[in-house]
């Protein structure tokens, strides 16, 4: 289990910011990592690419079959493609061009839990061109079992996988309050509020993925979400906001976070409102989850009921939050000693405890 010992960072109670060391990497010491890991969810690239590609996502978990064929129309629905790949791409494009203008200057590998670039080829790729340790950013800025510890179990497997001449990767800390992250969104909710047009007072739906309440209890999930949430709709000059969820897949019987997002539109519209926002914090990205169960499901009831709904974007390649990653990437490369963050809560320990986002407690699988 390398890798998952803890380094706390104290706590704040004030909305100040900590800013890390010259932006510019100027008289920097050489970096302690000698590559970059950009490491996804990944998503099919056609429709023959799409029940594989959900089996690899469902593989282990008790979602019936049923289900999966669902969520498989949701992909053919666009296609059969998901954006995501095509994302990450313009993404790691940007943060290459940071790199080399600020430092630190690494390389960048991209690998994918379920899809191609899958992470072991990846590994086995950075192996072979001599890379001997790495940072790993992953595209989830929370903390939860799926959203980080897995990521770390996957770049354990994909070590073992490839043998003594894998390289050691260290995964980069989650960044849901950090500013280049809260800014961004901010600016995007406050557009999306312009766009309904009926004033500060429209109501904003912060939406993010649902998860089991299992995975949720044992992890600080929820708590970065709701700060999260706090410091963008602050920075946005918004007063009417609330935290929902979407995109469950568990079944039944299985608990999960919520209110849904659909539920909440329902209450809104019982509640005589005509017009929402809704912000996906939980994603970096207009990815399936985004274009589906978003810009599809949630709009199309928000039509039926009569409501006025606009979707804040997501922060994709803002130049702000380009340069969060760079920071981040920095802070670890240089060894340097602040942590950059805002808010309530203090930035996030930049090395798991072993006993860090366990795995939730998952209902039996009845044979048959």
């Amino acid at each position: 289990m390398a890798n998952l010992r803890v380094s706390a960072t104290p706590g704040r109670d004030s909305d100040a910011v900590m800013v890390v060391g010259d932006p510019h990497g100027r008289h920097m010491p050489e970096s302690q990592y000698d590559a970059v890991l950009f490491l996804s969810f990944g998503g099919p690239d056609g429709p023959q690419d799409v029940l594989p590609f959900l089996e690899n996502v469902l593989r282990g978990r008790p979602v019936p079959r049923e289900r999966m064929l669902e969520v498989a129309e949701h992909y053919y629905h666009f296609g059969g493609k998901s954006p995501i790949n095509d994302q990450n791409k313009l993404l790691i494009d940007a943060l290459k061009k940071e790199l080399a203008a600020s430092g630190p200057s690494l390389p960048i590998y991209w690998g994918n839990r379920n899809w191609h670039p899958l992470l072991t080829d990846t590994i086995r790729e950075m192996a072979a061109a001599g890379v001997k340790r790495a940072l790993a950013f992953v595209t989830s800025g929370y903390s939860c079992y799926s959203g980080c510890r897995q990521y770390r179990e996957n770049i354990m497997a994909a070590r073992e996988a490839v043998g003594p001449t894998a390289p050691d990767v260290d995964k980069i800390r989650v960044f849901f309050n950090h500013p280049g992250f809260v800014g961004p969104m901010a600016r995007n909710v406050s557009a999306a509020v312009n766009t309904v047009g009926q004033g500060p007072d429209v109501p904003v739906l912060f939406t993010a993925h649902s998860i089991p309440v299992s995975m949720a209890s044992s992890s600080r999930y929820c708590e970065q979400l709701e700060e999260a949430s706090r410091l963008v709709a602050a920075e946005a000059g918004v007063t009417n906001w609330k935290l929902v969820y979407q995109s469950r897949s568990g079944p039944p019987t299985q608990p999960w976070l919520e209110p849904d997002i659909c539920d909440a539109i329902r209450e809104l519209k019982a509640q005589a409102v005509t017009g929402v926002v809704i912000a996906p914090i939980g994603f970096i990205s207009d990815h399936m989850e985004v274009l589906f169960d978003l810009d599809t499901e949630a709009h199309d009831l928000c039509n039926e009921l009569g409501i006025t709904m606009a979707r804040a974007a997501t922060v994709g390649t803002a130049p702000e939050f380009v340069r969060a990653i760079r920071d981040l990437i920095a802070e670890r490369a240089w060894n340097l000693p602040e942590r950059t963050a805002v808010g309530r809560l203090p930035a996030s320990h930049d090395i798991c405890p072993l006993d860090c986002c366990p795995a939730p407690v998952r209902p039996a699988v009845r044979p048959g």
